[in-house]
C-alpha cells in the first residue's frame, strides 16, 4: 500500500479528485457481469437474469450485495441488489417488439471495479414462426471432426461460419422467420452464461442476425425438454429445427415437427424422416 500511494504521489500534479480516484480504484475488485438472455411475448414484463462474479485463475465467486443497473438504449429502466450467489433478476415491461439489445451494469459500488454485460431482450408474438438453429450448424467441420457429432458451445475466436450461413440466414429472418440459437454446453459443470456469452459474441463478429440465444446443459433428451417447454409455455410456432447432430434432429422429428440436417452427405446415421441440406444455399428450398 506505501508503494501505491508513492506512485499516487506523482499525480499530484493534476487535481486532487484525480488522486483520490486512483488510489479507490487500486482497492476495488475486478468482476465478470454474465446474462441471459430473456424470452416474452409483447406487453409481458422482462425478467432479467444477471450474475455478478470474481474473475481470475480460480473458480468465478458471486459477489453478494451489489447494486446492478439495466439500460436500454442507454437509459436506466431497472435495478436490483444482487444475492448472496451473485444472482440478481431485474424486471422491465418494453414497450418495442423485436430483439432488444439490453445492457446491466454495476452501479456505484465500494469493492467492485466498473464493469457490465449485454443480452437480448426478446419480445415476439405468439404467432411469430420460429426456428431454432444449432449453433454448430453455422460452424465449418473440422478435419478430424465427425460431421454428424454437433460442436460444443466452447467457441474458439478462429472458428469459421459455414460459407453463405449469415446471408442465408438473414434472408429468413428478414420478413418471415424469427431466430432461436441453441447450444450445449460440453459438460455438467460448465458456465452456461459464460457459453451464451461467447455464441453472442461470435454471432456478432460473423454478423449473423440478432435473435434468441439458449444454452442447455449436455445430454440426448435436453432440447426435447426444451421444446416441451417452449411449447407449454405458449411458443407453438416453433415447429422447424435447422441442426447438425443426431439428437438436435430427433428431438424435433420425435414431436412431428421439421429438422434439416445440415451434411454434405447423406449417410445412415441421419434420421431418416430429416430433410437434408448438403450447405446454407439450400436451407431455403428445404423449408
Amino acid at each position: 500500500m506505501i508503494d501505491l500511494v508513492r506512485r499516487a504521489s506523482l499525480f499530484c500534479l493534476v487535481p486532487l479528485v484525480s488522486c483520490v480516484s486512483f488510489l479507490e480504484a487500486a482497492d476495488k475488485t475486478p468482476a465478470m457481469l454474465l446474462l441471459k438472455d430473456t424470452l416474452i411475448a409483447p406487453g409481458q414484463p422482462a425478467r432479467v437474469e444477471a450474475r455478478l462474479s470474481t474473475t481470475g485463475l480460480l473458480a468465478p465467486t458471486g459477489l453478494g450485495g451489489e447494486l446492478l443497473e439495466l439500460l436500454v438504449e442507454g437509459k436506466v429502466v431497472a435495478t436490483g441488489m444482487t444475492g448472496g450467489d451473485g444472482r440478481a433478476f431485474l424486471t422491465y415491461h418494453p414497450k418495442a417488439q423485436g430483439v432488444i439489445p439490453i445492457q446491466v451494469r454495476v452501479g456505484r459500488s465500494a469493492r467492485v471495479l466498473p464493469t457490465e454485460g449485454q443480452a437480448n431482450l426478446v419480445a415476439w408474438e405468439r404467432r411469430n414462426s420460429i426456428l431454432a438453429i444449432e449453433v454448430a450448424a453455422l460452424m465449418e467441420v473440422r478435419r478430424g471432426e465427425h460431421p454428424l457429432s454437433g460442436i460444443g458451445s466452447v467457441l474458439e475466436s478462429e472458428r469459421t461460419p459455414m460459407p453463405d450461413a449469415a446471408d442465408e440466414l438473414a434472408k429468413l429472418t428478414q420478413f418471415h422467420y424469427r431466430v432461436m440459437y441453441v447450444a450445449t454446453v460440453p459438460s455438467t459443470n460448465a458456465d452456461g452464461m459464460l457459453a451464451t456469452a461467447e455464441i453472442r459474441a461470435w454471432l456478432t463478429r460473423h454478423k449473423f442476425p440478432p435473435g434468441y440465444i439458449v444454452v442447455l446443459p449436455p445430454g440426448a433428451s435436453v432440447w426435447g425438454a426444451k421444446i416441451d417447454e417452449l411449447h407449454g409455455a405458449g411458443w407453438k410456432s416453433l415447429k422447424t429445427g435447422i441442426g447438425r447432430s443426431k439428437a438436435f434432429s430427433e428431438a424435433f422429428l420425435q414431436r412431428r415437427l421439421e429438422a434439416v440436417v445440415i451434411s454434405d452427405s447423406a449417410t445412415g446415421e441421419v434420421p431418416r424422416k430429416a430433410v437434408v441440406a448438403k450447405d446454407w444455399k439450400e436451407i431455403r428450398k428445404k423449408l
